[in-house]
């Protein structure tokens, strides 16, 4: 067994024990999942526009505070992520909605995705409409919607996607594929 692997079943181990009321076990898991929180951080912010006026460390800190003071159910290493890259989606949402709203107009986006979806800029008016084409998704398919979370906003590779989800690798990547695809079609018809 790697040391990466016994890290996971140990941080798995230790939500376990924290979410049957262990508060040691919370103490002990802290240091260990602050790395992979950062490193979900600076994955959603690197597609964010230069001179990003919220930094990684608060959005780290607002994530886990969001995740540690409500009622986590949390399966494993892999859910505790995609948990994570979800609400960092949601607080930079807040944070585009808080820009778009100061500055009052401008014009419309024509987002055009590539084959994935971190190459969106991060600019307020393209989160925003990234938001609402997952939604979208998430209201026709949010088995998808789930999928698309747990990659490009949590950060998971489609191996711990399929671990996270009970699904197998190949389902994964086809369901991301078609995820992509239901987007493009969805930005393209806004635009």
């Amino acid at each position: 067994m790697t040391e990466a692997e016994r890290t996971r079943g140990l941080v798995t181990q230790l939500l376990g024990q924290w979410r049957g009321g262990d508060e040691q076990a919370l103490e002990r898991l802290t240091p260990m999942v602050y790395d992979e929180l950062r490193r979900v951080a600076a994955r959603c912010l690197r597609r964010e526009r230069t001179g990003h006026t919220l930094p990684p460390t608060a959005l780290v800190h607002e994530a886990y505070i969001q995740l540690m003071g409500g009622s986590v159910d949390c399966r494993d290493r892999s859910h505790f992520l995609a948990m994570a890259g979800r609400l960092m989606r949601q607080i930079l949402v807040q944070h585009a909605r808080k820009r778009k709203a100061a500055k009052r107009g401008g014009n419309g986006v024509r987002l055009e995705m590539s084959e994935t979806i971190t190459a969106v800029a991060g600019k307020a008016p393209e989160i925003l409409a990234v938001d609402e084409a997952l939604d979208a998704l998430a209201s026709v398919d949010g088995a998808k919607s789930r999928l698309v979370e747990s990659r490009y906003f949590g950060g998971l590779t489609n191996e711990e996607i399929a671990e996270a989800e009970g699904l197998s690798l190949r389902s994964v990547e086809r369901h991301l594929q078609l995820a992509q695809a239901w987007m493009n079609r969805y930005l393209s018809s806004k635009a």
